[in-house]
């Protein structure tokens, strides 16, 4: 069973901001619910909590940043892209100044319904020039994000993962800035996956290539720049066409990142984007959220079936038996 970690942010950010005397900690109200009690406790001089204010913190850390400090900004995902826009984009994005925007509880990973389900923040952060988004897969990802946003020239905006979280990368491998990892090759299907998806489509295509179909299989984690070379060469590589797996819209995000780049470059393949369909969701569980909408293994057999134009004969117990997680951990419902 892969292993799974313990709020892997806290204790991490802590550690890595020891000899970073310029990296300063904003929140909104929301400080042990994004892990960032740690760092208030440890460093309570360089942590400032601006209350339910998040208009006003975009603008405070704006600030910080024109005088020297890497604010690094912690709320939930929704908190930091949707109500504030307008400030981010001015204020920060603008003038690109170095605020680190760290969201918490991406698309379906809270329980809490539409308020609190950031299912637009990739859309919305990629239309910003000058920000770099970045997304978090598993606990090696959760860590080694940071000192990929700390070397950007600007602002960055985080899809943060908290809690109990699986690792599905080694911990000597951490997150590349620009890099998708290929988890799998093969020359019939390809698989484009990110966040918690990915640990979806590992459980699916293992399934699939034991029924002998070749997958192709990348985990990104930079949305934006999108400009790997290894996803234009694996889409355009395979027979039967892509499908890309988001936890998110699939309007804005990974599923349209993807559709864009194969329309530049006149990839004639098939693309099926697994994702929320210009819809709401509501509250739930994060299992039955990701088998509801679309988002889990059976979803991604489906689609390679549609590609296939045949059915495979992969039944949820065989799903079960390739699980790559730990089952209750993965089952279990956020609080808020």
């Amino acid at each position: 069973m892969i292993e799974t970690v313990t709020r892997p942010h806290r204790e991490h950010f802590v550690r890595w901001a020891e000899r970073r005397p310029e990296v300063l900690v904003l929140s909104a109200d929301l400080t042990s619910s994004c892990e960032a009690d740690g760092f208030r406790d440890t460093y309570p001089e360089r942590f400032f909590s601006l209350g339910m204010a998040e208009q006003n913190m975009m603008g405070f850390a704006a600030g910080l940043a024109r005088e020297g400090f890497f604010p690094y900004i912690h709320t939930f995902a929704v908190f930091v892209t949707r109500r504030p826009f307008d400030q981010v984009a001015m204020a920060i994005a603008y003038p690109n100044l170095p605020v680190r925007l760290v969201g918490f509880l991406p698309g379906l990973t809270t329980p809490g319904g539409v308020t609190h389900q950031a299912i637009d923040d990739v859309g919305l952060m990629r239309l910003i020039p000058n920000m770099t988004v970045l997304e978090a897969g598993d606990a090696t990802e959760v860590t080694s994000v940071l000192d990929v946003a700390q070397a950007v020239d600007g602002p960055v905006y985080i899809r943060q993962l908290r809690g109990e979280v699986p690792r599905l990368f080694p911990a000597e491998a951490p997150m590349q800035p620009g890099r998708c990892r290929k988890l799998a090759d093969g020359d019939d299907l390809c698989v484009i996956s990110s966040g918690i998806c990915t640990e979806e489509a590992l459980r699916a295509t293992s399934a699939l290539r034991a029924k002998g179909l070749g997958v192709r299989h990348l985990h990104v984690s930079t949305l934006k720049p999108f400009d790997d070379p290894a996803v234009l060469e694996a889409v355009a590589g395979v027979r039967l066409g892509v499908v890309t797996m988001e936890n998110h819209s699939v309007i804005g995000g990974l599923g349209a990142a993807v559709a864009e780049l194969m329309a530049e470059h006149g990839v004639g393949r098939r693309l099926l984007r697994l994702g929320l369909k210009d819809t709401y969701a509501h509250g739930a569980g994060k299992a039955y959220l990701l088998r509801e909408y679309g988002l889990d293994a059976a979803a991604l057999v489906r689609a390679a079936e549609t590609l296939a134009g045949t059915p495979l004969g992969i039944e949820d117990a065989d799903l079960a038996g390739v699980r790559v997680g730990t089952l209750t951990a993965a089952e279990k419902t956020e609080d808020l």
